[in-house]
């Protein structure tokens, strides 16, 4: 009853909203892993920041900035799909080698057919196009 009269005394202060909040072992903990959490959000924010802008005016700072390496896209193929299918194509499209074996074309098949599967969600086209490759390179085996 004393602590209910000393917070009908303070009034609807922030300040007092805010000690009664901590006065409770649960929700203490919560407040400050919340506080934690945005100050580690903000400082490294405020980090990148930084470095951005020393990378783009390294000579005003006087720090070599070392290079760091970007990803590669270029092993992906680009372009679209040929008119008529060709063993280079088909073991693009499947991720082989033109001269893989059955067993390495069946299993490079069902995991792109387990990606691009049309009852799954994909693509009934790529799904006609793996299909297709797989025909393709397994012409050489029959």
């Amino acid at each position: 009853d004393a602590e209910l009269d000393v917070h009908r005394s303070c009034g609807p202060h922030v300040l007092c909203l805010l000690l009664c909040t901590l006065s409770t072992p649960s929700m203490s903990t919560a407040i400050i892993v919340g506080l934690g959490a945005a100050a580690i959000g903000f400082g490294g924010r405020l980090v990148l920041q930084g470095i951005r802008h020393i990378q783009k005016n390294p000579a005003q700072f006087n720090i070599k900035m070392p290079s760091l390496p970007l990803p590669k896209f270029d092993t992906y193929y680009r372009g679209g799909f040929e008119t008529t299918m060709t063993r280079r194509e088909a073991s693009l499209i499947l991720g082989v080698s033109p001269s893989a074996s059955r067993d390495k074309i069946v299993t490079a098949h069902k995991r792109m057919m387990i990606i691009n599967h049309p009852d799954r969600g994909g693509s009934p086209f790529l799904a006609t196009k793996i299909n297709e490759a797989k025909d393709m390179l397994e012409k050489s085996f029959k």
